[in-house]
């Protein structure tokens, strides 16, 4: 999948916008980040999991899922290889980094 490809699957979520933060390109919804591209180089780009959902997916594609490095990684912050995941699994990672993101919208107010 080409970093436009994965940008473009990320703009069809609902109310998802693109931007841009320390150098990449974001993806936001509600103004929360939910995916990046371009992180820690263009040929990944990055979902918000949830820890649980992070480890599911390593565990399933490790050729494709991989914890940021550091603290971000630990809290959920999952690499996604371009070159390696489909339409359908980028898709599906998405669209779980943009309920987290709406969720945790949610929970706040």
């Amino acid at each position: 999948m080409t970093p436009a490809a994965f940008a473009r699957l990320a703009l069809t979520l609902e109310g998802a916008s693109q931007g841009s933060h320390h150098g990449t390109t974001d993806f936001r919804a509600g103004g929360r980040i939910f995916a990046t591209i371009g992180y820690p180089d263009a040929s990944h780009a990055m979902v918000k999991l949830t820890p649980e959902q992070q480890r599911f997916l390593v565990v399933a594609e490790p050729d494709i899922f991989l914890p940021v490095k550091g603290k971000w990684g630990l809290g959920g912050a999952t690499n996604v290889r371009l070159k390696m995941v489909d339409a359908a699994t980028a898709r599906s990672a998405l669209a779980m980094a943009w309920r987290n993101v709406g969720e945790a919208k949610r929970r706040r107010k």
